[in-house]
């Protein structure tokens, strides 16, 4: 069943080429959800039109942009109720204070994560902790530019082997580049808190 899906979806979106990426990645960032649609049909289209991989991969990161402005937005008006009756408090009010002293790395590093990590959870958290948008925008961005032009890059040098690869190792992969993210964070609020001590 979900092969057929995948199928169908693909076809669809190899019609529309980039604005099919675009329009899935946003519904799935959104409101709906296709998990794991937007990396196979990255690897797809890209194994098949090498040349085309940037503009595939743009448009996945545009659309993946979008849709999770909408969840955030929602998120800003009303999002700290809605997680309240879905989640112990506690466990909002540490998630509300890691995202208002974190906010931009508290968004990349689970960009980065594969599913079934719920990114849609972070999106809403971060509206609710009232991260300001444009460091919303640019770490959903760095994130997720990063995981569609990897694997558009893996397409391109493997061809239609990378959904192979991405299905074996595609966990530790985005684990591991997770983890460099918090390492670089960490790096950065060390530098800057050294900087305010010595100014």
């Amino acid at each position: 069943m979900f092969a057929q899906m995948i199928a169908a979806i693909t076809g669809w979106a190899v019609g529309l080429g980039g604005v099919g990426l675009l329009i899935i990645a946003a519904l799935d960032s959104s409101f709906l959800s296709f998990p794991q649609v937007n990396d196979v049909l990255i690897i797809v289209l890209s194994a098949k039109f090498p040349d085309r991989m940037l503009y595939y991969a743009g448009m996945t990161t545009a659309g993946s942009l979008v849709g999770c402005y909408m969840l955030f937005a929602v998120a800003r008006r009303g999002g700290e109720v809605f997680l309240r009756k879905r989640l112990k408090g506690a466990h909002v009010d540490r998630a509300l204070r890691l995202y208002q002293r974190f906010g931009l790395f508290a968004v990349v590093v689970p960009a980065l994560l594969p599913p079934p990590v719920p990114f849609k959870v972070f999106v809403l958290l971060a509206g609710a902790a009232n991260v300001a948008t444009w460091r919303f925008l640019v770490a959903v961005g760095v994130g997720r530019g990063i995981r569609y032009f990897g694997q558009g890059y893996l397409a391109v040098v493997y061809g239609e082997h990378a959904l192979d690869f991405m299905k074996t190792y595609g966990a530790e992969l985005g684990i591991g580049l997770a983890v460099l993210a918090v390492v670089a964070g960490a790096t950065v609020i060390l530098v800057r808190r050294r900087r305010q001590v010595t100014a």
